[in-house]
């Protein structure tokens, strides 16, 4: 009977799960690192943080394998979960341009 409430609670919880919002790697902090993403623990949530520090905000997800003990698997298993920046750019639109006068 246990089994089949934890399997309940599981399946009721997994829509939840798949909303969350991706985790932002230039502001999350040690703990949010460690807790949201697959694979990184206190010590390497706590390197991708001092990495930033000394580097500052990484541009891509694909620069958190300069962190040290940060490999590719890491990050293609986290990819989904992760984000460098806001809402996911708008493409330029470019200014009108007035005609130059004759």
């Amino acid at each position: 009977m246990r089994s089949f409430i934890a399997c309940l609670l599981l399946c009721c919880a997994a829509p939840l799960i798949a909303l969350a919002d991706p985790v932002n790697i230039n502001t999350a902090d040690a703990a949010t690192l460690d807790r949201a993403l697959k694979g990184i623990g206190p010590a390497r949530a706590e390197a991708i943080v001092a990495y930033r520090k000394a580097h500052g905000p990484f541009k891509s997800i694909e620069e958190l394998a300069l962190v040290e003990g940060i490999g590719r698997k890491v990050i293609d298993d986290n990819r989904a979960e992760m984000r460098v920046g806001g809402a996911a750019a708008k493409p330029a639109v470019p200014k009108k341009v007035a005609a130059p006068a004759r």
